[in-house]
């Protein structure tokens, strides 16, 4: 009996052996599918190589990344998806691998697919092992063709910009919004004189520079207030071209969320244009002056000289001939350009709201203050100011004027702290302060402290070649606040400027023509447009009335340069030289002069 059950025990055994290598295989095939369901899922493409290079495992996003069947992939050597050259990289790639051990990651490569399209992989390469031996490789890949390409566009376009940016005359700036340099052209080299490599990366304000680096403050106020400025003419005053004259444009830079990324400064080097323009023709404008006269020529070179120097100018002249243009011009020509310019006029105020007015005061200072107060000179602080009608100033008031002058300090009305200021002071004034000086109105010690420079500006009636250019001026300002298109004045009317005494000057000529454009409805204004003081003035008032106007014999290049300004109309350009339109048809057949 125990025999046979020891046989029938030995019978079965096969049985269940074979049950049992069932089940593992189950098991096995189950764990496969879970694998496979596994790598399914994921969004990257997956693949298995064996370490001939040929494929073994792949998942679904693979084969749609591929285009080809399931059985088109199985066991497909990696070289087919490839060309020779890109298959010797991949190879370089999966022996460094294998060598290493340490994955590839971030490994780019172009793909054949069925269609012989290309796409570009991007993926990680790494070993597969079984029981810590290595059996084969892994792969983790994204398609990154769309993203390739939006690469190369941004690339194309990127080095097209640098190719342009490059080539523009003139200099480019770009700053971040801390103020740090992050990108600048080849132009800024030249007109700087920094090589651009030394200052990207680096604040703006801590470049070594040729010049004064007047243009930071200009930079300065975009990055703060995120304001443009447009057409700002400054002296670089470089050691090596201490002339050079730019003009700049700064504009800030804004992202799509409204957030300042910085600024950007245009720079372009007007220097030999202004030269040019100056020994061809002599200037006709500088600043907010117009003239072309042998004493507004001496204003404009004297104004070069004074723009950035500290001194104390004084300014003299008639009401109307634009003292106040001129103190304008002192500062916005110099470095001081972008701080502020506070005018204060000295006869409009009483003695104590003049002190008041220039020094500031404190709270209790006297009835009526009823809270601090800051003055002009504090307001006017790093810029200028200009006290007008200085001659009218009292005692007091220029005692304390000479010691800002002197000590650069103040204190305020009912203070006793004294104050420093960085200010440059212009004065003005349409009297003779030096007999002032001689009657003990006004102190000597402050006129000779004033009259460091003087600058004297001569009547319109001493200058009255300027007034076609001041009548063209005007035009131009006036057609623009009327919203007309009125080209200028009559011979006739001209005729009777020249021989006005315009004893208020070019503020007067101003004031007459804007009542003639008020009822000018035609091209030019006549003589009924005028106001009758000017309409009804008899011919010999002017002194220089006699026998009318001096006649003056103009050059080939001055009648040509006046043709061009006024793109060759020939009324107009008759005004400007001050003649008839006779004489500019003579002038063009005499000169054989030919519009361009």
């Amino acid at each position: 009996m125990k025999n046979a059950t020891m046989l029938i025990s030995a019978l079965k055994a096969p049985e269940d052996e074979f049950k049992d290598r069932e089940n593992i295989e189950s098991a096995l095939r189950e764990s496969q599918n879970q694998y496979q369901q596994l790598i399914d899922e994921l969004p990257e493409g997956y693949t298995e190589y064996d370490l001939k290079g040929n494929l073994i495992g792949f998942n679904k996003a693979m084969l749609a990344m591929c285009t080809r069947t399931m059985e088109e992939l199985k066991n497909l050597p990696y070289k087919e998806f490839m060309d020779p050259e890109t298959a010797a990289r991949t190879a370089q790639a999966y022996n460094e691998v294998y060598r290493t051990g340490i994955p590839k990651r971030g490994f780019v490569h172009d793909v054949i697919r069925k269609d012989g399209s290309r796409k570009t992989f991007e993926g990680s390469i790494l070993l597969k092992k079984v029981n810590g031996k290595v059996v084969g490789f892994r792969g983790i890949w994204q398609d990154i063709t769309a993203r390739k390409k939006t690469e190369d566009e941004l690339a194309n376009h990127r080095g097209r910009l640098e190719a342009i940016f490059g080539s523009v005359k003139e200099g480019i700036i770009a700053v971040d919004a801390n103020g740090r340099i992050t990108d600048v052209n080849r132009a800024v080299e030249t007109i700087c004189g920094v090589p651009a490599g030394n200052i990207i990366g680096k604040a703006f304000a801590e470049t070594q520079a040729l010049c004064g680096k007047t243009c930071h403050t200009i930079l300065t106020q975009t990055l703060s207030k995120e304001t443009e400025i447009r057409e700002c003419q400054i002296g670089c005053h470089r050691n090596d071209r201490p002339q050079q004259t730019i003009v700049i444009n700064s504009s800030p830079l804004v992202g799509a969320n409204g957030q300042s990324m910085g600024a950007v400064l245009v720079i372009r080097d007007i220097t030999e244009l202004l030269g040019l323009e100056k020994e061809l023709r002599g200037r006709y404008k500088f600043q907010n002056l117009i003239g072309k006269c042998k004493r507004m020529q001496e204003v404009y070179d004297l104004l070069e000289n004074l723009a950035n120097h500290e001194t104390t100018v004084l300014i003299t002249g008639k009401s109307g001939t634009g003292k106040e243009l001129v103190a304008k011009a002192l500062h916005y020509a110099g470095e001081r350009a972008h701080k502020p310019f506070v005018k204060v006029n000295c006869s409009a105020l009483t003695e104590s709201l003049l002190e008041s007015e220039l020094f500031g005061h404190v709270k209790g200072a006297f009835t009526g203050a009823i809270k601090d107060r800051p003055g002009r000179f504090q307001m006017a602080d790093g810029g200028t100011i200009l006290l007008d009608e200085i001659g009218d100033l009292s005692p007091l008031i220029q005692l304390k004027l000479l010691r800002v002058l002197q000590e650069k300090e103040f204190e305020r009305v009912g203070e006793s702290i004294t104050q420093k200021v960085d200010v440059r002071v212009i004065t003005s004034t349409n009297k003779d302060l030096k007999e002032k000086v001689q009657r003990g109105e006004f102190r000597e010690d402050l006129y000779y402290r004033l009259k460091v420079m003087e600058i004297t500006l001569p009547c319109l009636r001493e200058r009255l070649e300027d007034l076609p250019l001041l009548i063209d001026h005007f035009c131009q300002l006036f057609n623009v606040r009327f919203k007309k298109k009125i080209d200028g004045v009559s011979s006739e009317v001209l005729a009777r400027f020249m021989n006005y005494a315009w004893p208020g000057n070019v503020r007067e000529l101003e004031h007459v023509l804007e009542h003639a454009f008020v009822l000018c409805n035609g091209r030019v204004i006549a003589m009924e447009h005028l106001p009758a003081e000017i309409r009804d003035v008899d011919g010999r008032e002017h002194p220089s009335a006699q026998g009318g106007r001096p006649k003056q014999a103009y050059a080939a290049q001055e009648v040509l340069a006046a043709l061009e300004k006024c793109r060759w109309n020939k009324t107009k350009a008759a005004l400007l030289l001050g003649v008839d339109r006779r004489t500019i048809h003579r002038k063009i057949k005499q000169f054989q002069l030919l519009e361009t």
